[in-house]
């Protein structure tokens, strides 16, 4: 009887050692949300003169709530997330913030796009974030949409896509569950 004691306590403790394990490692891979977000977007850049869009940089609204009188930023972009206004624009400290996006250009590169409206007017701030920010910002679902547009879009790097789709599913299973 002492051996199948000594077996079940060797075995509960190898399974608690891999629970540890497993834990350690999923913070140390967490560490480097940053790196394979950034790796994400190189890969991810090619593909934005495709799918992207030609995001509203200001206009006009008439009293139907039509747009008229429009201009678009000149780079194309895909809008990874949205997260709630914080307060003013910190290009017009006037302006209060009414819709606040991530979105990732066609340069490679993160921005948080900032629109205000006053009743007549919408425009917009383009400000650039570092892939740390555009994290902490808005969280990993920036993460899941940009791997969702390289599932979709990007061409001979299947490998590459079930990769992610198995990092991701790892480190975040509840947001993979799209």
């Amino acid at each position: 009887m002492d051996e199948v004691e000594t077996g079940f306590k060797t075995l509960v403790a190898r399974i608690e050692a891999r629970e540890k394990e497993k834990v350690n490692l999923v913070e140390e891979l967490r560490k480097k949300d940053s790196l394979l977000l950034t790796r994400m977007a190189k890969s991810a850049k090619p593909l934005i003169l495709k799918i992207g869009l030609n995001m509203l940089e200001r206009g006009k609204q008439d009293t139907k709530g039509e747009l008229y009188d429009t201009s678009f930023f000149r780079k194309k972009m895909i809008v990874l997330g949205k997260t709630e206004p914080e307060g003013q624009r910190p290009d017009n400290q006037a302006k209060k913030v009414d819709d606040q996006f991530c979105v990732f250009s066609e340069d490679g590169k993160f921005y948080e796009l900032l629109y205000s409206f006053d009743g007549f007017m919408v425009d917009s701030y383009l400000q650039p974030l570092t892939p740390d920010q555009a994290l902490t910002r808005y969280g990993m679902d920036i993460m899941v949409m940009l791997y969702l547009a390289l599932k979709d879009y990007l061409e001979g790097e299947e490998e590459l896509v079930k990769a992610l789709k198995l990092t991701l599913g790892y480190l975040y299973p509840e947001k993979m569950k799209r």
